[in-house]
């Protein structure tokens, strides 16, 4: 007798890795630290500090895919987003940023960090483009690593998220809802 392998039995087993099963608050704080030193300044640091951002944000991204699928996202007040581009840009940045130069700078910011937390990440997996706007929606809030900290005093919120909805029947932590 011959069965058909339907692949409900597998499916049923499955499950899809959360990003607080991969990788923990200290790792991603410790990729943000280098990337800032490696493309702020030697002497930019980042204090692990939750602050309130304002009203007036803007968050730069990158998708990474692969056995875990999400985003690493970045947000941060617009003038905070200027001030990075012009650490960035150090010598080369002109008088005036235009939106176009806070969106290389800001959203090269995110491809290191993104690029990093990607290589941390168990299996093979890709990274997007950078992107710069409105952040993704956080779409499963037990699938969220969120490390809050002060750049020269001005709050910054990384973002490791799931881009997935939650599984059915699955019940999500609040361990690291981001509000």
């Amino acid at each position: 007798m011959t069965t058909t392998d339907t692949g409900e039995r597998r499916r049923a087993s499955d499950t899809r890795p959360v990003i607080t099963d991969l990788i923990d608050e200290a790792t991603v704080e410790s990729i943000a630290a280098e990337a800032w030193v490696a493309l702020v300044g030697e002497d930019e640091v980042l204090v692990p500090l939750p602050g309130d951002l304002p009203a007036d944000i803007l968050s730069s991204w990158v998708d990474v895919v692969g056995p875990w699928t999400g985003s690493v996202v970045l947000t941060t007040g617009r003038a905070t987003a200027e001030e990075l581009s012009r650490a960035l840009l150090r010598e080369h940045a002109p008088e005036v940023l235009d939106d176009e130069d806070v969106a290389d700078a800001f959203g090269e910011l995110a491809n290191v960090v993104g690029g990093n937390v990607k290589a941390a990440l168990p299996g093979p997996s890709a990274l997007s483009l950078p992107q710069v706007g409105n952040a993704p929606l956080v779409r499963n809030q037990a699938d969220v690593c969120r490390l809050d900290v002060l750049w020269r005093g001005e709050p910054v919120a990384i973002s490791v998220q799931g881009a997935l909805p939650p599984l059915p029947g699955s019940t999500p932590t609040r361990k690291n809802e981001v509000s």
